[in-house]
């Protein structure tokens, strides 16, 4: 009955006491990419590195989420966040925070640029060349500039020039020498052209030129007749969004359509460079028809384009570098002479890229191909690199005459256009390509193998929580485990006839997915150990995931907490849910770690009534965030590891690493707020991982 009072005044609290703001949380994830930009115990041009990626990431912010609340407010539709707030309390808020990102951007690449500069690294303007500097910058722009350059003029006869999304232009003034007339002229960069280009070396000291300034200083030949009466640069966010008719016959040519429709969005963002002239900048509000309020058009006092400054990283530089990393190629794998079907048959195993390299799963994709027993392949893409090993090992598979499908999704935001080429290729080849739902992305990371052996069938699974991107499985922390298991096997096939055919996958036994599942089983195991708190039995929750937002989750935890199970939760970006809060999530421990990987890999592990880690133990790991579009609007994967010594394993050596760091991990504070979290000795988790492989197995 006290419980139950609990539970009563809990759920009395308003929205904005028991969550945070989805947005204001992404905002502050930001902060903590940026912070990593400030931290001197990284090398120089990894500090860099965060500072583009965080400056990207606003970016994206901008043109995906603020341009939804703009959309939404002009609609006038008050769609309320979990938190309780209309889009235009939200709006006012995103304003003032991101412009105080925007000021802490400019002011570290402002520190930055001076460090770098102290280690011979320098991005100089118009104004800081030197002679020969000068003649190097002409070289540059007669060469790599000029010939893709074309100026606009604008005046009644010529309306202004569209500018598409991440559109980097100059605008200038011009007084005609003879006649004294007055013109407004714009130069855009095309975006297939170079941001930042080398000038001459002198005495080891790397030097950069940007593309607008290196127009900037050669206007004499862009613009022989004129006097230069003023300049300004500025670059511009459209919304990106895509809404994709559910009904369209082909799904293909309606994406490439609206690929084609999204050049041409609203404008969400304007940032000018501060020492533009006002008429300029006014000229700017009025022709892209930007709104008056908020926080559409910015000033910008250092650099525009912020994102653009890895394009300065350079490897002949490796001091100013993280050490590299060479993945390691797993003792299983070689134990069998790279027969990865032969491995798995011996017994689950569990790959942790990029520690443990992913030339696993493109093998076990082209041994399929190859191997004369395999009879079908099928596969989910949701983002491939362009030249994917991937795409040719399902090609040449098709070629060699098995049955192969592809279910490629087209709603991955920004591979859109990658996406429908390799859907091409595939399907010259003879693979069967399907796109999935029309109204739910296949978000899922699963490939399963059918081989003949003897007189029976054998399916080979691949589960991951990355995408089969070879290139991000350097840079992102993900997991791929290799079953043959009879049940998780069976539940691979239901889950692509789902996809395929639209056959509703009632008989599943081990694998939960969304949206048909894993919602309610996710609760269900969030509840079993509250009961088991309740009853006195050993309790716990400890997960980890890219993003936290689905209420009924958080609300699930939260009389979990109350019940008092611990409940560790490693978020890397979105939080939802308020930790630490007496009364309401008191039990509840939230860290954020962002460091030289990207921490993507999703894991769930329930102590299920005995002592965690153990064999009993329930371990999952995960395709989905705990989100409402995850849970809710994609089909997505929750899958169970199996095997007793794996589950230990993989808490042990995996799990509990990430709630020990004591470097790159930040504590989520009751206020929103987060803190570096402090320890009495220095552990970073992703250093231990770098340097201490182990072997993630079990037998069979």
């Amino acid at each position: 009955m006290k419980k139950h009072k609990e539970d009563k005044q809990h759920h009395k609290l308003p929205p904005s006491e028991r969550f945070f703001n989805r947005e204001m949380s992404r905002i502050l994830f930001d902060r903590r990419v940026l912070a990593n930009a400030q931290n001197k115990d990284y090398p120089l041009f990894e500090r860099l590195r965060f500072l583009a990626i965080s400056a990207a990431n606003t970016d994206e912010f901008y043109a995906v989420r603020v341009a939804g609340l703009i959309g939404l407010t002009r609609e006038g539709v008050n769609k309320i966040s979990i938190d309780g707030k209309t889009p235009t309390e939200q709006l006012k808020e995103i304003y003032a925070l991101t412009a105080d990102v925007l000021r802490e951007q400019q002011s570290t690449w402002k520190a930055l640029k001076k460090e770098l500069k102290q280690n011979g690294v320098t991005i100089v303007n118009a104004h800081e060349l030197t002679p020969e500097e000068r003649a190097s910058a002409a070289e540059v722009f007669e060469k790599a500039l000029f010939p893709a350059l074309t100026p606009l003029a604008v005046d009644p006869a010529h309306p202004f020039p569209f500018i598409p999304h991440q559109g980097l232009g100059v605008l200038f003034k011009l007084r005609h020498k003879l006649d004294g007339k007055i013109i407004r002229t714009v130069i855009t960069v095309p975006q297939q052209l170079k941001r930042f280009h080398r000038l001459s070396c002198v005495e080891g000291k790397i030097r950069y030129i940007a593309a607008e300034d290196a127009i900037i200083c050669n206007t004499d030949k862009l613009f022989p007749s004129y006097d230069i009466l003023g300049f300004g640069t500025f670059k511009l966010l459209r919304d990106t969004g895509i809404e994709i008719e559910e009904d369209a016959e082909d799904l293909v040519r309606e994406f490439e359509n609206a690929l084609r429709r999204r050049r041409h969005g609203s404008v969400v963002r304007v940032k000018v460079k501060a020492d533009t002239p006002e008429d300029l900048q006014e000229l700017l509000k009025q022709e892209l028809e930007t709104e008056e309020e908020g926080g559409t058009v910015i000033t910008v006092p250092e650099l525009i384009g912020v994102s653009s400054l890895s394009q300065i990283i350079t490897p002949e530089r490796p001091e100013l570098l993280f050490p590299p990393h060479n993945p390691r190629l797993p003792l299983k794998v070689r134990m069998f002479n790279g027969d990865i079907f032969k491995a798995i048959a011996d017994g689950d195993f569990l790959l942790h890229h990029p520690y443990d390299s992913f030339d696993p799963v493109i093998h076990f994709l082209f041994q399929a191909a190859n191997d004369p027993d395999v009879t079908a392949v099928r596969v989910t893409l949701y983002r491939t690199s362009d030249d994917s090993p991937i795409v040719k090992a399902l090609i040449e598979a098709a070629e060699n005459g098995k049955n192969v499908t592809a279910v490629i999704e087209l709603k991955a935001r920004f591979d859109e256009a990658a996406n429908i080429r390799q859907a091409r290729s595939l399907e010259r080849a003879g693979a069967h390509v399907v796109f999935g739902f029309t109204d739910r992305k296949t978000h899922a990371k699963t490939a399963c193998v059918v081989r003949r052996e003897g007189t029976h069938f054998r399916t080979y699974v691949h589960f991951g929580t990355g995408n089969y991107h070879p290139e991000t499985a350097k840079l992102y922390t993900d997991l791929s485990l290799f079953t043959c298991d009879e049940t998780l096997a069976a539940d691979s096939v239901r889950l692509f006839n789902y996809i395929t055919g639209y056959i509703e996958p009632h008989n599943m036994q081990d694998l939960k997915i969304a949206p048909v599942t894993l919602k309610e089983y996710l609760l269900n195991a969030i509840d079993t150990e509250r009961n088991n708190a309740l009853a006195g039995k050993p309790s716990g929750i400890y997960a980890k995931m890219n993003s936290l937002g689905h209420a009924e989750v958080i609300e699930a935890l939260y009389r979990a907490s109350q019940a008092g199970v611990p409940i560790k939760l490693n978020v890397r970006g979105v939080c939802a849910l308020k930790a630490g809060v007496p009364g309401l999530s008191e039990n509840i421990e939230v860290t954020s770690i962002i460091g030289r990987f990207l921490e993507h890999s999703r894991i769930a592990a329930f102590a299920n009534g005995g002592e965690y880690p153990s064999k009993d133990s329930r371990v999952y790991i995960s395709s989905a965030d705990w989100m409402p579009r995850n849970l809710e609007r994609r089909v997505e994967t929750f899958v169970p590891v199996k095997c007793p010594d794996l589950k230990v394993k993989i808490c042990r050596y995996i799990l509990d690493p990430f709630f020990a760091d004591t470097v790159a991990a930040q504590r989520l504070l009751p206020d929103g707020n987060y803190e570096r979290v402090k320890g009495a000795s220095r552990f970073c988790a992703q250093e231990y991982f770098t340097q201490h492989p182990f072997e993630i197995s079990g037998k069979s």
